[in-house]
C-alpha cells in the first residue's frame, strides 16, 4: 500500500502534488475501501431474524397466557363448589357437616400432591404435567355433576384435588424457565391475579348457570373449557425454550444471558435429589412465610363475608357486592406489587415486611372501627396491601430458587400454604364460637399470623431472598 493510500484510509488530506502524481490513487482507494467493508460484513455473525414491524409479542407471553387460563379454570372449578353447596345438600339430603367434608376432600388431595406434582415437573417437564393435570381435574369437574351419592362425591372431589395439586409447581417452573429473573415478579403477579379475580368470577358463573339449569350442569359445563386449555398447553408449550419453534434468537440470548449471571442456576435438565432440595434453609423459611400468610388469606376469604352480615348488619345482597370489592382492590395490589417486585428487586424483603405490617394494621381497624362503611373501606385497603405483599413474596421465591428445582421447591412452599387452608378456617370458627359470636379474637389471630410472616421474612439473608 502506498503512502498516499495510507493517508486516505487514515483520513489525512493529500497534498495537490500527491494527487497529481498518483492519478489513480482515488480509484484504487475506493476499491480498497469497498473490499475492506465487504470483508467486515462477511465476518459479522448471523443474527436472529428481526421482528416484524410493531411486533412485541414474545413466546413467554403466550406461555404466561396459557398458565393464567389454567389457573383461572382451577379457581372456577373449585370456587363454584362454595356456591353450589346448599343445592348439593338439598339434592343429596346431607347436612352442613357433610357439606364441609366435601370441601375438605378437595383440600386433602390438593395438599397431598403439591410436592409430588413438583417432582414430576422437575423430572418429566412442565408440559406433560400441566396438560395432564388440567385434563385430569377437568374430567373430575364434570364427574362432580354426575355424582349421585355422598361417598362417590367425596371420592370425586379428592381425585379432583389430586389433579389440581399437580399443577402449581409445574406452572411456577414454567415461569422460571421462560422469564428472565428481572421479569418473574410481574409474571407471577399476573398469574396470581386469579387469586382475586377467580372468586368474583366464580360467583357470577355459578349463580347464572345454577339459576338456569341446576347445580349439576355448572360442573359438567366447566369441564369442557378446561380440556381446551389443556390441549392448547400441550400444543404450544415446550419444556426447553430452545425447542420452541416460534422463539426468536433474541429471546433465547436474553434467557441465556440471565442464567449466566444467576448464582446456582446450573443446567435446567440436571436432576437434583429431593433430599438435597429439602436441605436448603431458605426453602423452609419461605414455606413458613407462606403458611402464616395463608392463615390470614384463608381467614380473610372464608369469614369476612359472614362478618359483614352478622356484625356489620349488611344484607345478603349487599354482602355479595361488598365482599367482591376487596378482592378487586387485591387484584390492583397484586399487579402493582409485581411491578414493584421487579423494579425494587434489591429491597423485596423489606417491601414485604412493610406492606404486610400495613395490611395487618388496617385489618385491626376493620373490626375496631364503629362505622360499618369505614370497616369496608379499611378491609379494601388491607386487601390491597396484603396482595401487594403476596406479589413480593413470589418475586423473592422465583428469584432465589434455581429453575431446575423450581417444581418441587415451589411445591414444598405451596404445601405450607395448603396446610394453612386446612387449619385456619376451623381455628377461626372455634375462636368465634368461644367468643360468643365476637370476631375480635378471630381478627387478632389473622393479624398475628400476618405479622409473623413478616418476622420470618426478616430472618432471610439478603443473598438468599434476592433482596
Amino acid at each position: 500500500m502506498s503512502q498516499c493510500e495510507r493517508k486516505m484510509l487514515q483520513g489525512t488530506r493529500l497534498k495537490p502534488q500527491e494527487t497529481k502524481r498518483h492519478g489513480l490513487v482515488f480509484v484504487r482507494s475506493v476499491r480498497m475501501d469497498r473490499q475492506w467493508w465487504n470483508m467486515q460484513i462477511d465476518n459479522i455473525p448471523a443474527a436472529a431474524p428481526p421482528l416484524a414491524a410493531g411486533r412485541t409479542w414474545k413466546v413467554r407471553y403466550g406461555v404466561l397466557t396459557l398458565i393464567w387460563l389454567g389457573w383461572m379454570m382451577s379457581f372456577l372449578d373449585r370456587m363454584v363448589m362454595s356456591v353450589s353447596l346448599p343445592f348439593i345438600g338439598a339434592d343429596l339430603k346431607i347436612d352442613t357437616t357433610s357439606q364441609g367434608l366435601i370441601i375438605s376432600a378437595f383440600f386433602v388431595g390438593y395438599a397431598a400432591f403439591q410436592i409430588p406434582g413438583g417432582l414430576l415437573a422437575d423430572r418429566f417437564g412442565p408440559r406433560k404435567v400441566m396438560a395432564v393435570a388440567i385434563t385430569w381435574w377437568s374430567v373430575f369437574t364434570s364427574l362432580t355433576g354426575m355424582a349421585l351419592t355422598m361417598p362417590i362425591l367425596l371420592a370425586v372431589r379428592f381425585l379432583f384435588g389430586v389433579g389440581e395439586g399437580s399443577f402449581p409447581g409445574a406452572s411456577w417452573k414454567a415461569i422460571a424457565t421462560y422469564f428472565p429473573s428481572g421479569q418473574r415478579g410481574r409474571a407471577t403477579a399476573i398469574q396470581s391475579s386469579v387469586n382475586t379475580l377467580g372468586p368474583a368470577l366464580a360467583v357470577v358463573v355459578a349463580a347464572s348457570i345454577i339459576g338456569a339449569f341446576g347445580w349439576r350442569t355448572v360442573f359438567v359445563a366447566l369441564g369442557v373449557p378446561g380440556l381446551l386449555v389443556a390441549a392448547g398447553m400441550y400444543w404450544y408449550y415446550r419444556d426447553r425454550p430452545k425447542d420452541h419453534p416460534a422463539i426468536s434468537r433474541e429471546e433465547l440470548d436474553e434467557l441465556e444471558a440471565d442464567r449466566a449471571v444467576q448464582p446456582g442456576a446450573g443446567a435446567v435438565d440436571a436432576p437434583v435429589p429431593l433430599a438435597n432440595v429439602l436441605k436448603q434453609p431458605v426453602l423452609w423459611q419461605m414455606a413458613f412465610i407462606w403458611f402464616f400468610f395463608d392463615i390470614t388469606f384463608w381467614g380473610f376469604s372464608s369469614w369476612l363475608p359472614s362478618y359483614l352480615m352478622k356484625i356489620r348488619g349488611f344484607s345478603l345482597a349487599q354482602t355479595g357486592v361488598l365482599a367482591a370489592v376487596p378482592f378487586l382492590c387485591g387484584t390492583v395490589g397484586t399487579l402493582l406489587g409485581g411491578y414493584c417486585s421487579d423494579k425494587f428487586k434489591s429491597n423485596r424483603k423489606w417491601w414485604y415486611v412493610l406492606t404486610a405490617a400495613v395490611s395487618a394494621g388496617f385489618l385491626y381497624l376493620t373490626f375496631s372501627v364503629e362505622s360499618a362503611n369505614a370497616a369496608v373501606i379499611y378491609q379494601c385497603v388491607s386487601s390491597f396491601f396484603m396482595f401487594f405483599a403476596m406479589a413480593m413474596f413470589w418475586g423473592m421465591l422465583m428469584d432465589k430458587i434455581p429453575s431446575r428445582i423450581m417444581g418441587v421447591a415451589s411445591g414444598v412452599v405451596n404445601f405450607g400454604g395448603q396446610l394453612a387452608g386446612v387449619v385456619s378456617p376451623p381455628i377461626i370458627g372455634f375462636l368465634i364460637k368461644t367468643g360468643g359470636g365476637s370476631y375480635s379474637s378471630a381478627f387478632m389471630f389473622m393479624i398475628l399470623a400476618l405479622v409473623l410472616s413478616g418476622v420470618v421474612t426478616m430472618t432471610l439473608r439478603s443473598t438468599e431472598a434476592g433482596s
